[in-house]
């Protein structure tokens, strides 16, 4: 089982930056596949972000590709989500996510609000 706590959210500025992170428990980490999500005010959850456990391959959004960066260090069971370039838009709650095979896994979520 694995337990995800994210961290980092909060308010910046259109332009700006900000820097989540996702805190795995567990000694399984690397044997995850691990993505951020973000769902906004009466949208559906929508993927954002992806890294892969064995070579780090990601995959991105559209909407975010060039101004997102997700990374990860297994040996700190954590990933990461650089932020930059923010725009309103991308004002949501930003889930993490761990791949399992039968079973996924998510944090609680953290907000990341940015005004225009």
């Amino acid at each position: 089982q694995v337990q995800l706590v994210e961290s980092g959210g909060g308010l910046a500025q259109a332009g700006g930056s900000l820097r989540l992170s996702c805190a795995a428990s567990g000694r399984t980490f690397s044997r995850h596949t691990m993505g951020w999500f973000r769902q906004a005010p009466g949208k559906e959850r929508e993927f954002v972000a992806a890294i892969t456990r064995s070579d780090g391959s990601t995959l991105y959004a559209d909407s975010v590709k060039g101004r997102f960066t997700i990374s990860r260090d297994n040996a700190k069971n954590t990933v990461y989500l650089q932020m930059n370039s923010l725009k309103p838009e991308d004002t949501a709650v930003y889930y993490c996510k761990a791949y399992g095979v039968t079973y996924d896994y998510w944090g609680q979520g953290t907000q990341v609000t940015v005004s225009s």
